[in-house]
């Protein structure tokens, strides 16, 4: 069956067309752009007019690669930012418009599940229990589990919510860093009351965060998701790679080969949430994970 998921945060809107046979998958589209559809979202609760206009040409160009594809379901959820927006339905109702099915506005435990259930496709159970980190625009996922999630906790500490809060998209003064290191810190010792994350074997980290300090470490000349699908980066090179791209200007961090332009302003905060997790469960290395919430949105829909 051709599926088509479509995974809207705060910061992204992505699109995976796939075939899905029984256990075979076999991708055929994945674009992503960015939105930032969570523009201000945590300082007034409301989405704004221009990112509304942003994300909604965005499911245009989707609706319309979706149709040229024959795709037979789709299903589309929308996280952190749209759960946050009083006018949320706004930008529900442009969905529906362009693509005929109703967007779900889906808890972070949901979201948590899937994005588990297509990190770990490509483990073996025997590298488990993981704890799978997803780090979003709005806020970051700790999942943890071996064959299915048996802890869930998500945290408003995404990359988009941490910048706004704490930066100015320059370079980090030391105040802005100690104040946005205390914030994500509570924020982390509140997910493990609930997540056991010290006690995984595999910590998975998914999404345009972790990839991107991947691609760093990696020391890649522009973005190759190849490359970094499956990739081990140690915790010593995360902690340095948070603080280079802390320190770093703005002009400098966008001339990076592998720097999505949409991802300059916040790169600095999401690298310090994938730190500072590093630091809170002792793991030595993370993996990173190509394979996230869209993969797991594309199997549910079999």
């Amino acid at each position: 069956m051709r599926v088509a998921a479509i995974d809207c945060g705060t910061n992204s809107i992505r699109l995976l067309i796939a075939d899905v046979d029984g256990t075979n998958f076999r991708e055929i589209v994945r674009e992503m752009e960015i939105v930032r559809l969570g523009q201000g979202v945590d300082k007034t609760g409301q989405f704004h007019p221009d990112a509304i206009t942003r994300t909604l040409a965005a499911v245009d160009s989707y609706a319309r690669t979706i149709a040229a594809k024959g795709v037979e379901k789709i299903r589309f959820c929308a996280t952190s930012a749209t759960r946050d927006a009083t006018n949320r339905d706004l930008f529900i109702n442009g969905v529906k418009e362009r693509l005929g099915i109703e967007p779900e506005v889906i808890p972070g435990e949901v979201e948590a599940a899937l994005s588990f259930q297509g990190a770990t496709k490509d483990f073996n159970k025997v590298e488990g229990p993981f704890l799978v980190i997803d780090i979003g625009g709005g806020s970051t996922e700790f999942v943890f589990g071996t064959d299915k999630v048996e802890f869930a906790k998500s945290m408003n500490i995404g990359c988009v919510r941490m910048s706004e809060r704490h930066f100015t998209g320059g370079e980090a003064e030391p105040g802005q860093i100690a104040a946005a290191t205390a914030d994500i810190d509570e924020a982390i010792a509140q997910a493990a009351k609930i997540v056991p994350i010290k006690d995984a074997k595999t910590l998975i980290a998914v999404a345009g965060t972790a990839t991107t300090v991947a691609a760093a470490a990696l020391d890649l000349p522009e973005y190759d998701r190849y490359s970094i699908h499956l990739s081990r980066i140690s915790a010593e090179k995360t902690h340095a790679i948070s603080k280079q791209f802390l320190a770093m200007s703005r002009d400098a961090r966008a001339a990076l080969g592998y720097m999505h332009p949409g991802r300059v302003d916040v790169i600095g905060a999401g690298a310090l949430v994938l730190s500072r997790i590093m630091y809170a469960t002792g793991a030595s290395e993370f993996v990173a994970s190509e394979s996230d919430i869209l993969d797991g949105m594309a199997w549910s829909l079999v």
